[in-house]
């Protein structure tokens, strides 16, 4: 009897142990990670977790409307719900940079700190803005802090003791100055900071160089954790690498990992930082922008997830492995203009006016832009893509077009003033042109066919920056406009390209129908 009932308590035990080893596996089964998470230029991502769902943003830059908003359940497949903003905020001129979503459970409040250029001081600001929803609508509380160097990437965390911190980095590179990073408690309605500043570190390692920036903190085992940014992140010489520190107390002493850098260049990615971590499963993850080492400068800052492991005394670092694995493909859009999508950005003071219907999308032409016109675009995702579009041509004149556009910079500076190249239907012709500030350039122009009624226009892209032009009067027969142009010296370091549609003229509406992208891997022949 004692036999048979050790023999059944031997059982139990072993199945007991058995589902407590599948339920911890369970836990923390990593996930199959398709990168890039967020294809096309997102720096500065940020991701909470409300529930079930995941929540993100990313840096805006100079395009409307502000921080978009992403969703997803699985930290993979993201779908644009909304954005924070859909006017500018009345403070605030442009850098719209580095959003910071924060979730408060007791108040059921999201919480959205951003980055951007005060009107009144020209300074660096941090601002914060709530919503009853992670969708929105956000309303902006302004400023929370402005230094005289500049504030910029905003971080909440709440201590042991349940007060709120607001992080942040005084930007002193931009003067020749260290970067102190910064916390200082803020009240329960996020409107205000609290009492006095406390230094957190600094850029006081060789690695480092010139700054420490993008900070995020998570607790784990009796730890605050920080990931945090340097080097350069947005010219062409990029270094950008990822550091980690702890302390056991939120305002320290904190200590830097002695073997930082833990996340670097790898054949896939470069210039990796400035993130968030997030928990899925019992795991860690981080949340970060880098380059494609192909696509490079023309994609710009993709969003990149990676697993953080941890070492045996307690360090989170990273394998250094992310691979490229999305199908270009995936990425493909298309758009008959029956409504207006959240796909379609404009330029930050210079939104373009439009209406849509059975007929398409009806684009009003004007001259803003330093004279590209209304712009209505998206960021590109691959380096290889066609860009195609059909033009009512009879809405068009000889001063009054409608265009699809490459749209850049006017040299490869971050932040270099508007530029951009395209093709376009103006009255009786083809026109493809370059505009890049006061440098206006007819490149090519091409006859049309008296009475010509649809007219499709495709600009096909190589390596991000090769280009060919061609158009047909809607018979499928593509005419060769100009081949082999190279855009390379448009496109900003920090923003990427973007591509869409142009309406360049005097207030004129011009009428297209049809509007695609398609994409191609490395392999493949665009048609």
């Amino acid at each position: 009897m004692k036999t048979t009932l050790l023999y059944l308590a031997l059982i139990l035990f072993i199945a007991g142990g058995c589902t407590n080893s599948q339920s911890t596996r369970q836990q923390d089964e990593t996930i199959a990670i398709v990168n890039p998470v967020l294809p096309g230029d997102h720096p500065d991502p940020t991701v909470i977790k409300i529930g079930d769902t995941y929540w993100a943003s990313a840096t805006s830059n100079e395009w409307a409307p502000l921080f978009p908003i992403y969703k997803s359940t699985d930290l993979i497949n993201w779908e644009l719900a909304s954005y924070a903003f859909a006017d500018l905020p009345p403070w605030a001129r442009n850098n719209f940079w580095a959003p910071e979503l924060a979730y408060d459970e007791a108040q059921n409040k999201v919480y959205l700190y951003y980055t951007a250029r005060d009107k009144s001081t020209g300074r660096l600001a941090v601002a914060v803005a709530s919503a009853s929803s992670p969708e929105g609508p956000y309303v902006d509380h302004g400023p929370l802090v402005s230094q005289e160097l500049g504030s910029i990437d905003a971080f909440e965390v709440k201590d042991d003791d349940g007060k709120i911190y607001l992080l942040w980095k005084e930007d002193g590179n931009s003067k020749g100055q260290p970067t102190p990073m910064w916390a200082q408690e803020i009240n329960p309605e996020r409107t205000a900071l609290l009492g006095d500043k406390h230094q957190l570190f600094t850029n006081d390692s060789e690695w480092e160089g010139r700054l420490v920036e993008g900070i995020s903190v998570f607790r784990h085992n009796g730890y605050y954790y920080a990931t945090y940014s340097a080097g350069a992140c947005c010219e062409v010489t990029c270094n950008y690498k990822t550091g980690v520190a702890r302390a056991k107390q939120l305002l320290g002493p904190w200590e830097k990992y002695d073997r930082n850098p833990v996340l670097v260049d790898n054949d896939d990615w470069k210039c990796a930082g400035h993130g968030t971590v997030v928990e899925r499963g019992g795991n860690f993850y981080y949340l970060y922008h880098a380059y494609n080492q192909a696509g490079s400068v023309y994609v710009g800052r993709e969003g990149v997830l990676e697993k953080i492991n941890w070492t045996s005394d307690g360090w989170p670092v990273f394998a250094n492995n992310a691979s490229y694995d999305r199908d270009a493909a995936s990425s493909d859009y298309s758009d008959d203009f029956t409504a207006m999508t959240p796909a379609w950005r404009w330029r930050v003071n210079q939104p373009a006016e439009y209406t849509t219907g059975n007929e398409g999308l009806s684009l009003t032409t004007s001259q803003a832009n330093d004279g590209i016109g209304s712009l209505l675009v998206q960021p590109i995702t691959s380096i290889n893509y066609e860009v195609m579009a059909h033009v009512a041509a009879n809405t068009t004149d000889d001063q009054s077009g409608a265009s699809i556009a490459m749209v850049g910079g006017a040299n490869n500076r971050f932040g270099a003033p508007i530029a951009g190249i395209g093709i376009g239907v103006f009255g009786k012709e083809v026109r493809v042109w370059r505009i890049a500030k006061d440098d206006v350039q007819l490149l090519q122009t091409l006859p049309l066919t008296e009475g010509a009624g649809t007219v499709a226009l495709k600009m096909a892209v190589s390596d991000g920056h090769m280009v060919d032009f061609y158009w047909n009067e809607g018979d499928d027969k593509w005419q060769a406009g100009l081949q082999n142009y190279d855009a390379a010296p448009l496109v900003p370091w920090g923003m990427g390209f973007r591509i869409g549609l142009a309406a360049r003229g005097n207030n004129k509406p011009v009428t297209i129908s049809h509007f695609e992208i398609k994409n191609f891997d490395a392999s493949q022949t665009k048609r």
